[in-house]
């Protein structure tokens, strides 16, 4: 390792970017409906609480009821009506069913054919990470380039430091196939 502020510093940001784009691609994928209960899918939904919008999961207790239906219980029973509204506009493609305690998500067996089309879905959201991934290495190369050019960096501390992102990158590619492969399973598991 090259004792350099500034190379630390590139190589710092490196590698927070490539954790933050693992971890969005990780959110993404919990609210992609995989045919099972997910309370992930409703972490976007958003509900007019007293005038603010706010999301559903803090405006009420959600639970999982035999694997494939969630349940929302509102803290405030006067919201059951706003949440039963902001779910039918949030694309989800689940109706609600409002009992006028509680909503009821029922989430339906998946086909072959939707189950392969969110499996393309999965390895486009993959493949779009892998691309910010290249952005993220490609950025960082050109910073340490210009300091070679800049005489602060020799061209063997240049190779050593082109290695170091080279193998982070590496790794944070090998993580987002992994959680490609992982939500494939999940959504191809009947």
């Amino acid at each position: 390792m090259i004792d350099n502020e500034q190379v630390e510093e590139i190589l710092l940001i490196l590698d927070d970017k490539l954790t933050k784009t693992v971890s969005v691609l990780k959110e993404e994928y919990a609210a992609v409906r995989a045919g099972r209960a997910n309370p992930h899918i409703l972490d976007k939904v958003m509900v007019d609480y007293y005038g603010a919008p706010t999301p559903v999961t803090q405006t009420s207790n959600i639970s999982v009821q035999e694997g494939r239906c969630l349940v929302i219980s509102p803290w405030d029973v006067s919201l059951l009506k706003g949440i039963e509204k902001a779910l039918q506009q949030s694309n989800i493609g689940i109706t609600p069913t409002n009992d006028g305690k509680v909503i009821r998500l029922a989430f339906p067996q998946l086909t072959e054919e939707r189950r392969k089309e969110l499996s393309k879905q999965v390895r486009k959201m993959g493949e779009d990470a892998k691309v910010a991934e290249r952005n993220i290495r490609r950025d960082a190369l050109e910073q340490l380039k210009k300091l070679k050019t800049d005489k602060v960096l020799s061209e063997d501390e240049y190779a050593s430091c082109e290695k170091d992102v080279e193998k982070a990158v590496s790794d944070a590619v090998a993580e987002i196939d992994a959680a490609v492969a992982a939500k494939e399973k999940e959504i191809m598991t009947v």
